[in-house]
């Protein structure tokens, strides 16, 4: 029997896996060795659990006469929507996230999913969770494989005295599957940082030398390595802070994006923080019948929306914003078409919020097209792969490699124009049409990925060092729209270099640090 299966049904699955109980290990005598310095940078992942009614939430208010006749019954009054453009709008729930869209803080990526879109609740959210194909059966979350990367005896001699932090933070009483590596859960699920207590370890004086007696041993040490992150996470949650007023005691992820922003503040260095809003498997009563405004579906973006606004307030007061980088995703969308109960069924693609002061604003995507005669059944059409929201988030924010990443999510996906350079101002940030080009990592050892939007006709990137000379240079594979390009460094010499594109009438200038 495997370790992560006898933890999952043994029959110690009783202990804890939160705070108070959470499974890691002691800190080791040895210490392993870090292929790469991690950076500063912190993934936050709230999943919409049940299948978000995408077509409620961001409005194609273009195609409002097709809507009408296809979920009248369902549909935000065309005065009601609160407008981004005179084609899309949002629900009258997302107050908060269209502020922070209209300040430059949200990209609405349109239309997420993957090919054979999967309708059961169990397997879509694996697929998403595990960042493999419908016809995959992947045992491993796509960040537990990006930990692993770097930690592959994990949970072996962790914490210790260089990595003296979880790697990734699952609020609640479970560990999120998006964490999950080979040998054990790279998450530890943290229900209330403030009530820390500690495991009694049992006398451990003898264990046979045998396959039980592995197992008797590998428990031994998660509880020991729960004891020490209980401490761990108390500690940063000590030293932290929330500076933000607008938390409401009564929303639930509110109060758990607050733990977040404590924990960041008060210094804990882990890279992924992975929150829960259920209740999105709205088969009937998603609005009320009086007022389509109102229901079960509203309240949860409203409790959505404020909860967003309130955290991104309080991560800008604390001066961390640079580091922080939100997404929302769903298992699937709603049927296009509503049922006779007020509410919608399984669909396909699913709208994703990435919000942060490092997004690159705006909408990614189009309005799904809708047709007065869509069949029943019929969800929205993908537009973009979830795999390139990840593979973007892994190259440009995380700082992978492109041999890295492609091992990460099983091959290779086109980077989405969706991240912009923090080192703009608030007054820069603001939505535009003018083409960005960002670089990442930076600094770099072995390679660069540059993506960027084609809008008009680009001549050519070129690589120029600190003296004006020229020492790279990439004219192909340069196509209108979103570019994603990989250019080898590690023959260049240590130093300051510049990546210099024309696009369109624009000459756009990035430098970048070889180490």
């Amino acid at each position: 029997m495997k370790r992560r299966d006898f933890i999952k049904a043994g029959s110690l699955i009783t202990i804890p896996v939160f705070i108070n109980g959470f499974g890691t290990r002691l800190f080791a005598s040895v210490i392993p060795v870090i292929p790469r310095e991690y950076n500063n940078k912190v993934l936050v992942l709230i999943q919409l659990d049940g299948g978000n009614d995408t077509l409620n939430t961001v409005i194609p208010i273009e195609h409002y006469s097709s809507l009408s006749g296809l979920r009248g019954n369902i549909l935000i009054p065309d005065n009601k929507v609160l407008k981004i453009n005179d084609k899309t709008g949002l629900h009258p729930s997302l107050n908060s996230i269209k502020s922070l869209y209209d300040n430059g803080y949200v990209n609405i990526i349109r239309a997420a999913g993957y090919p054979n879109q999967n309708r059961s609740h169990f397997r879509s959210t694996d697929i998403w969770m595990s960042g493999s194909g419908a016809e995959k059966y992947e045992t491993t979350g796509w960040l537990g494989r990006y930990f692993t990367l770097d930690h592959p005896d994990f949970p072996e001699d962790y914490p210790n005295d260089l990595i003296q932090y979880p790697f990734a933070v699952s609020l609640g009483s479970t560990a999120s599957e998006t964490c999950q590596g080979v040998k054990a859960n790279y998450s530890i699920a943290v229900s209330d940082p403030k009530a820390v207590g500690e495991l009694f370890e049992g006398e451990w004086d003898y264990t046979p030398p045998n396959c039980y007696g592995s197992q008797l041993n590998y428990v031994r040490d998660m509880v020991r390595q729960s004891n020490l992150y209980s401490g761990i996470v108390s500690s940063a949650y000590d030293k932290g802070n929330n500076l933000s007023t607008k938390y409401q005691s009564t929303n639930k992820l509110a109060s758990d994006l607050k733990i977040v922003a404590r924990l960041i503040s008060g210094g804990l260095k882990t890279k992924v923080y992975v929150l829960r809003l259920g209740g999105f498997d709205t088969h009937s009563g998603q609005v009320d019948a009086s007022d389509t405004t109102k229901g079960a579906h509203a309240n949860l973006l409203q409790t959505l929306s404020e909860a967003i606004g309130a955290f991104h307030d309080d991560i800008k007061l604390l001066g961390i914003e640079n580091q922080v980088l939100g997404m929302t995703f769903s298992e699937f969308g709603r049927q296009i078409r509503s049922n006779g109960s007020n509410g919608t069924d399984h669909g396909t693609a699913v709208d994703m919020f990435l919000f942060g002061s490092c997004v690159n604003p705006g909408i990614t995507g189009n309005n799904p097209e809708i047709k007065a005669n869509e069949e029943k059944g019929m969800g929205v059409t993908m537009q973009n792969d979830f795999r390139s929201v990840y593979s973007t988030i892994l190259s440009y924010w995380f700082g992978l490699g492109q041999a890295d990443t492609g091992n990460v999510l099983f091959g290779s996906f086109p980077g989405l124009n969706i991240l912009s350079d923090c080192t703009t101002s608030s007054a820069d940030h603001a939505i535009s049409d003018n083409p960005e080009f960002f670089i990442s990592p930076n600094p770099a050892r072995n390679e660069i990925n540059i993506i960027f939007s084609n809008t008009g006709i680009c001549s050519g990137v070129n690589i120029f060092d600190e003296t004006g000379q020229k020492v790279i240079s990439i004219q192909e594979n340069l196509i209108n729209g979103s570019n994603s390009i990989f250019i080898p460094v590690s023959d260049l010499p240590t130093g300051i270099y510049f990546a210099k594109a024309i696009i369109g009438d624009r000459m756009i200038t990035k430098k970048f640090i070889k180490m």
